[in-house]
């Protein structure tokens, strides 16, 4: 039987009064089940000496992770956006993200609120840009053309897709304060999360494909786990700071997440086609 509105509405202000305890509980989660896909992909999408499939089917089963996490991400953003369609479940909706956030905002130690209120700036247009054109510019540099290529069109297709995203919905950003942070536009979904998860997602990726077989042996879990804190941590001090509410969070790391798939599984698939046009 489900809960009621009234004890709904004390979970989720509970919730929300401990709000650094359920991140830094939702972190650790993360990075484990990041480090055990990790090691399963290692195990099963990664070719040996001792390999019986050849590299085209290894290239399939990677395709197919990716197809998996599109349709997560998909799945989540669907839910996310479906019940910010109707008007009643909208309304419903707005009610407890806002007390969420009120309740967020009453429980904030000013260290922690100084904290994410600076970290939040990694994922500025200005710095995700910057970050972009600097990959981009190394890349052209080690002659690495069509891994630049794939990252100028995951930073950008990622921010023309929130843009399109925020017109459709148009959602409301919630009470914040100016003076930490001004934010313009749309709220739904998040543009700090989706970019986050993209941007420092890509560049993890491309880290691994620029090192030698034996450096990324040793750095890619490293790599793999700093991108998916820095972009949690980032996403979630949107909420922190009240830029965002918590389902804008969630959408965009749904929408990110099944980009960055696409990206990545675009870029194995390029990568694939070059080696074996190279071997001709």
């Amino acid at each position: 039987m489900p809960p009621d509105a009234a004890t709904l509405t004390a979970w989720v202000e509970t919730l929300g009064a401990h709000a650094l305890q359920l991140y830094g509980a939702t972190l650790i989660v993360l990075l484990m089940i990041s480090a055990a896909l990790w090691w399963l992909a290692r195990r099963y999408t990664v070719p040996t000496q001792t390999s019986r499939l050849s590299p085209g089917a290894y290239l399939l089963i990677r395709l197919a992770l990716g197809f998996v996490v599109v349709v997560a991400g998909a799945i989540i953003f669907a839910e996310a956006a479906e019940v910010l369609g109707s008007s009643a479940d909208a309304r419903r909706a707005g009610e407890l993200d806002q007390v969420f956030s009120n309740a967020v905002r009453k429980g904030i130690s000013p260290t922690a609120y100084l904290f994410f209120s600076n970290v939040t700036h990694l994922a500025d247009t200005a710095t995700l840009t910057g970050l972009g054109i600097a990959g981009t510019l190394a890349l052209l540099w080690l002659r690495r053309r069509w891994l630049a290529g794939v990252v100028v069109v995951a930073i950008a297709g990622n921010a023309l897709l929130n843009l399109t995203l925020k017109a459709i919905f148009a959602r409301a950003r919630p009470l914040h304060d100016p003076a930490i942070e001004l934010v313009r536009g749309f709220s739904f979904p998040s543009g700090h999360s989706s970019g986050a998860v993209v941007v420092y997602g890509m560049l993890a990726y491309v880290l691994i494909r620029c090192l030698s077989p034996a450096h990324a042996a040793r750095v890619n879990l490293p790599l793999v786990l700093a991108a998916t804190a820095l972009a949690f941590t980032i996403g979630c001090s949107r909420i922190f700071i009240q830029a965002h509410f918590a389902t804008d969070v969630l959408a965009g790391f749904a929408s990110g997440s099944a980009w960055l798939a696409v990206c990545i599984g675009s870029a194995e698939w390029l990568r694939h086609y070059l080696r074996a046009r190279a071997a001709q």
